[in-house]
């Protein structure tokens, strides 16, 4: 937005990484006490600053923001409510929500977003089924895919350096580190790979919590780990052409099912093998464009001896991460989604 000429003002908790932009003002919402905190408190504050710049359009993702969206809009303002992942999917894989809450609870949401959705003044989503329902509530949507900025992933694969620290090879994770996402599995996968081969499970990312970082490394597996930890997205480039494949092992929950998850992309972008879940909608990206190996998420054998039969057939490999990149600069990259947000906004602040 910054580089088509708009004024843009970030309201939000503190980021990982900082914000470097001098042409975003940024507000920094304090600490929450609790979640019902950060849903009551934070939410007025980040309202009271929202109303007091007075934009020509407001913009959030959070469903907890939703009534403050509603709030703007009932003052004639114009919103638009982003949706990035699929609440009420998510909400059926909730652990913290008792089980037999979860169905009442995903209706409940579902419900909302399609009641409030048409109140807005556009509904932007990132996946064609999240679209797909709010189309059907009458809701004014536009899909714009959250897919990697190119100027980001130079293609780097051709003349990797490997002259640094990490010259055994290996399969990298990137993101955050959960049970959900597969840590289990991938590192019980790497433990299976033949030792001969010398390969690695390259970590950069964050666990979930303490119990179960302590829980993975004690597993046989973690001797073959490099846990690198968070992961600049300036470094990020680097570390992913150097890999003989990315990982995006998710297990098959409903809100991943339907989701096109940013590390997929990501490795494609550095020209590199996927080896993915064996998901309807990843199996059409990954098998269209001969970029990868889909496995059963649930089978660490399976996940092995894809990593195998990469790390053997060094050429195949190489052939599905050149297809991957050439995919990303055809289809999948951020410089054609904006163009339909760019497009929006011009619209809106009309």
């Amino acid at each position: 937005m910054v580089e088509a000429g708009y004024e843009v003002v970030l309201i939000g908790r503190k980021p990982l990484t900082p914000i470097d932009e001098p042409n975003i003002k940024f507000r920094e919402l304090p600490a929450p006490k609790n979640r019902f905190d950060r849903m009551v408190r934070l939410s007025l504050i980040a309202f009271k600053w929202a109303w007091s710049e007075q934009a020509d359009v407001y913009h959030f993702h959070d469903p907890e923001l939703i009534f403050v969206g509603l709030l703007l809009r009932m003052f004639g303002k114009k919103v638009i409510y982003d949706v990035h992942e699929d609440v009420p999917l998510q909400i059926l894989s909730k652990s913290w929500i008792p089980s037999f809450l979860r169905p009442v609870l995903s209706w409940l949401v579902r419900t909302i977003e399609g009641l409030v959705g048409r109140w807005f003044s556009a509904v932007i989503t990132v996946t064609q089924p999240i679209s797909e329902r709010f189309i059907e509530n009458g809701c004014r949507t536009v899909l714009v895919q959250n897919f990697p900025l190119l100027e980001e992933f130079p293609n780097l694969r051709p003349d990797v350096d490997d002259t640094s620290e990490e010259n055994e090879p290996f399969v990298v994770y990137v993101g955050g580190i959960s049970v959900a996402r597969g840590i289990r599995e991938m590192v019980e996968a790497i433990e299976h790979v033949n030792n001969c081969l010398g390969i690695k499970l390259v970590l950069a990312g964050k666990f979930e919590d303490a119990r179960l970082e302590s829980e993975i490394q004690s597993m046989p597996g973690w001797k073959k780990v490099r846990f690198v930890g968070w992961v600049d997205r300036t470094r990020l480039p680097i570390l992913l052409s150097k890999g003989i494949a990315g990982l995006v092992i998710f297990y098959p929950e409903p809100n991943h099912v339907s989701a096109q998850p940013n590390k997929l992309f990501e490795y494609m972008s550095a020209g590199i093998p996927v080896v993915a879940s064996n998901f309807p909608l990843w199996k059409d990206i990954v098998e269209r464009h001969n970029c990868g190996i889909l496995v059963d998420p649930l089978k660490p054998e399976e996940i092995a001896r894809a990593i195998t039969y990469l790390a053997e057939n060094s050429a195949e490999a190489r052939k599905m991460g050149e297809n991957g990149r050439r995919a990303i600069e055809q289809y999948y990259n951020w410089e054609r989604e904006a163009q339909k947000l760019l497009e929006l906004y011009d619209e809106l602040s009309k």
